[in-house]
């Protein structure tokens, strides 16, 4: 299978995201001011990053403190062999876990864990991730404090 070619951007595709990354509701016509380009042109440089799969989607960034979920850790895991999307997909399914990532290194997989507190962290941690068959090892990495930069 040809892998994909990767869209040129210019400094229009970049201005355009970089806008639409601070806050993805403003309106075509505000982001079309902000990079100086017409409507129509901010219009069709929005659709056709959307078409070449650079936008994939429109989402909210929460402040999980303010939600409850008052505890956040990364979580590594090192993992025996095995079919990694029937894990991907049960990672997934666990509503603590928040981003699952495949890395190479000392281990396979690190997870965004946010839980209501350590207690319930702790459970996730033992219960949800080290009771799995493939799961080797993990490693607990508190977050003190999170900074979203985007």
């Amino acid at each position: 299978m040809a892998a994909e070619a990767e869209l040129k951007l210019d400094d229009v595709d970049r201005a355009i995201l970089a806008e639409l990354t601070s806050d993805g509701r403003q309106s075509v016509t505000t982001v079309a001011q902000k990079v100086h380009v017409s409507r129509a042109h901010a219009y069709s440089r929005i659709a056709k990053l959307q078409d070449a799969g650079v936008i994939t989607r429109y989402t909210a960034v929460i402040d999980p403190v303010k939600t409850g979920l008052k505890a956040s850790a990364y979580v590594t895991l090192k993992l025996r062999q095995h079919s990694w999307r029937e894990l991907r997909d049960h990672l997934a399914s666990i509503p603590e876990v928040h981003h699952i990532g495949l890395v190479g290194g000392n281990f396979d997989v690190i997870l965004l864990v946010r839980a209501k507190d350590n207690l319930d962290l702790r459970r996730v941690v033992f219960e949800e991730l080290q009771s799995l068959p493939t799961v080797l090892d993990t490693q607990t990495l508190l977050i003190f404090e999170d900074t979203d930069t985007r």
